[in-house]
């Protein structure tokens, strides 16, 4: 029998090569989505063609609305994206606490099936400066993890998987594209058009651009300018 694993799948680039990952070691994966009133929602249908892609045994949406409390230019209209390059520091496309919000979901959801696992695409290399994708952070929360759960106190030791937090975004379309990721299914733009069109001009975009093109793999994306 197949060890299960929570993977979080945000239907971007780097959610979608954890997920292929995390299939590719043997795990059944259940897959988490959180559609947390971000101004790219088009990322959750993302994730669902990513999710249905490689096949995850149950793919599952948390819906919480982060704009009443707004704090970032993803979540609230009064702050707009940043498009003029990628700056050194904490943009306001973070979102706060995002990542503990997330994983503390993705625990629970863990302890609940009995996955040991869970998965996530943050990276500190080629990324926009989130404190909450440093390896500091994901070590914590860990410990945090087993220390509060019932799970934990059984002798349970939550694992999470951070595969891809030292590579640049290069070497994750690289190994991705080994591991099938197709990834015209997904979308990482913070501020698309109504057409669903990547704006090309965001963090997100820049970085997502900057690592096709070293890696020397053919952009899928579709950009409005």
């Amino acid at each position: 029998m197949k060890k299960k694993a929570v993977v979080l799948l945000s239907g971007g680039l780097d959610s979608a090569t954890i997920l292929a990952y995390a299939v590719k070691k043997g795990f059944e994966c259940y897959a988490i989505s959180f559609d947390y009133g971000q101004r790219h929602r088009l990322e959750l249908r993302a994730a669902g063609r990513v999710a249905r892609h490689f096949h995850a045994a149950h793919h599952f949406t948390v819906k919480i609305d982060l704009r009443k409390w707004g704090g970032s230019a993803l979540t609230s209209s009064k702050i707009k994206v940043p498009k003029s390059g990628i700056h050194r520091g904490i943009p306001v496309t973070y979102v706060p606490a995002r990542n503990t919000i997330f994983l503390s979901f993705a625990v629970a959801w863990a302890e609940t099936i009995g996955a040991k696992d869970i998965f996530i695409g943050v990276n500190s290399l080629d990324y926009s400066g989130y404190p909450d994708c440093r390896p500091q952070f994901i070590k914590a929360f860990a410990k945090c993890a087993n220390l509060g759960t019932k799970a934990g106190d059984e002798g349970w030791k939550f694992k999470i998987h951070t595969p891809l937090q030292k590579l640049t975004k290069a070497q994750i379309i690289r190994l991705g594209t080994k591991l099938g990721v197709d990834y015209s299914l997904t979308n990482s733009c913070y501020d698309p058009d109504s057409k669903g069109r990547a704006c090309g001009k965001c963090d997100s975009c820049r970085l997502r651009r900057k690592g096709f093109t070293e890696a020397g793999i053919k952009d899928p994306t579709l950009y409005s300018g």
